[in-house]
């Protein structure tokens, strides 16, 4: 997997490339850590991810969390494969997703 950042003031972007799983899921949630502080807007551009697990949906439950409390959390081009795991999982009423 590949993360993609992009930093404007309080607004960090991520864009996620390949495959979110239990081998990539560590990588994400270090980068989270080093990366959320002072963030009030967090986007994830999911246009080229291609599949997400559980132990990523781990992650983005917990990044889900911290943003509630500091800004906003919202994720983007979602393709149907990945949706569909969203809505199987009720992540789709969990996540804000554009």
């Amino acid at each position: 997997m590949t993360i993609n950042k992009t930093k404007n003031g309080n607004e960090l972007l991520l864009s996620l490339e390949g495959r979110l799983d239990t081998l990539t899921a560590p990588e994400l949630e270090k980068e989270f850590g080093a990366s959320l502080a002072g963030v009030t807007s967090l986007v994830l551009d999911f246009e080229k991810l291609e599949y997400i697990s559980s132990a990523g949906l781990r992650v983005l439950l917990s990044a889900q969390k911290v943003m509630n409390a500091q800004g906003q959390m919202k994720v983007c081009h979602v393709n149907e494969t990945v949706m569909e795991i969203f809505e199987v999982t009720g992540f789709s009423d969990i996540l804000t997703i554009e």
